[in-house]
């Protein structure tokens, strides 16, 4: 990994950046280095702050386990392994993924026979948004027997902003967070 290029803001903290890096983490848990990058530029943080709280909350329409792949593809496609690696240690057992899905929505794909159709077109059109900023009509078909209205908005939506989370990561070189997995963990299934 690269020196960063935003310095992480450390301790002690002014009260402001003290103030909104608490309303970002769960209770006693310290601030990752992404929110103590994002921390540089207090407006963009706390405008951030609701939509990524709608994003990781029960208020999204996407179960959680779908949500997970989203999150996970969208920042394995964009190579971002600093936010893929804090997702991954902190909710891909909590979802339910297999080391073989973990290893396939890192360096495989859709068609890996670990995923259901269900989530295997999630991750199909995951992989169109990134590849093309544009799902296919057959790939939207599939979607729509499965997902409501509201549920495909929510995906399209997620996919975009881990897109923009990933790209502030990587641009920035956030420095990956300690014990999180690593890309080179899943090369090899099981």
């Amino acid at each position: 990994m690269n020196k960063p290029r935003i310095d992480p803001m450390s301790p002690p903290y002014e009260d402001e950046v003290s103030e909104q890096l608490e309303s970002m983490m769960p209770a006693g848990v310290p601030p990752i280095a992404l929110f103590r990058t994002f921390a540089h530029n207090l407006p963009m943080s706390r405008a951030m702050g609701n939509w990524g709280s709608y994003e990781l909350s029960k208020r999204l329409s996407l179960s959680m386990r779908a949500r997970e792949i989203v999150i996970d593809r969208v920042t394995a496609r964009c190579r971002c392994e600093y936010e893929w690696g804090v997702h991954m240690a902190f909710f891909s057992d909590r979802v339910g993924l297999t080391a073989e899905q973990k290893r396939s929505i890192t360096h495989g794909g859709p068609d890996d026979q670990c995923w259901i159709s269900d989530e295997a077109v999630i991750i199909r059109a995951v992989d169109e948004l990134h590849e093309n900023a544009d799902i296919s009509d057959h790939t939207w078909g599939q979607l729509a027997k499965t997902l409501t209205t509201v549920q495909i908005l929510d995906l399209l939506m997620l996919s975009g902003w881990y897109h923009a989370i990933s790209f502030a990561a990587n641009a920035a070189r956030v420095p990956l967070e300690a014990g999180a997995p690593r890309f080179s963990d899943y090369l090899q299934a099981g």
